[in-house]
């Protein structure tokens, strides 16, 4: 399946690329651009981007793959994304994200079977002093306890 941006992604990616001094400056931001275009960054999507920004699909890849903002794979509706880092780990992420995948029924890095919720650990998301957090598509949700997860992911089905 070939993939390509829209008109109007593809004037959003010139005029991103206007602002770089560098075309590869732009990657972050073209990526990004790429997922909500595409709903996640598969080996398609990556060579296209590539082709795009004049790069191999291996150094595409590379910054995909490094990056937990990317999503390689599909994804559901809802991306829970757990903080684990030093702050949120010492305010209870790990009882947190427990007690998200007993909920939902899921592991790390799976989907519900409905589509709506994928779960994910990620790296600091800059909230250290509302620890801990977790953050659902782009929303931040703090100083999160178990009955205040409950309210949020009801809230989103």
């Amino acid at each position: 399946m070939a993939v390509e941006f829209s008109p109007a992604t593809l004037e959003k990616f010139h005029e991103t690329v206007s602002r770089y001094p560098k075309k590869e400056a732009a990657m972050l931001p073209v990526l990004y651009l790429a997922q909500q275009e595409f709903g996640y960054l598969g080996p398609e999507a990556i060579d296209y981007v590539a082709k795009l920004m004049g790069q191999s699909p291996a150094r595409v890849h590379g910054v995909v793959s490094f990056y937990t903002m990317y999503n390689m794979k599909p994804i559901g509706r809802h991306h829970i994304q757990v903080c684990r880092t030093l702050s949120c780990a010492l305010g209870g992420a790990e009882k947190i994200t427990g007690f998200i995948k007993k909920k939902l029924a899921i592991e790390l890095g799976q989907t519900t079977a409905d589509g709506r919720f994928t779960l994910s650990e990620v790296e600091c998301l800059a909230s250290c002093g509302t620890a801990p957090m977790m953050q659902i598509n782009d929303d931040y949700y703090e100083n999160l306890n178990e009955e205040r997860v409950t309210e949020i992911l009801d809230s989103l089905k």
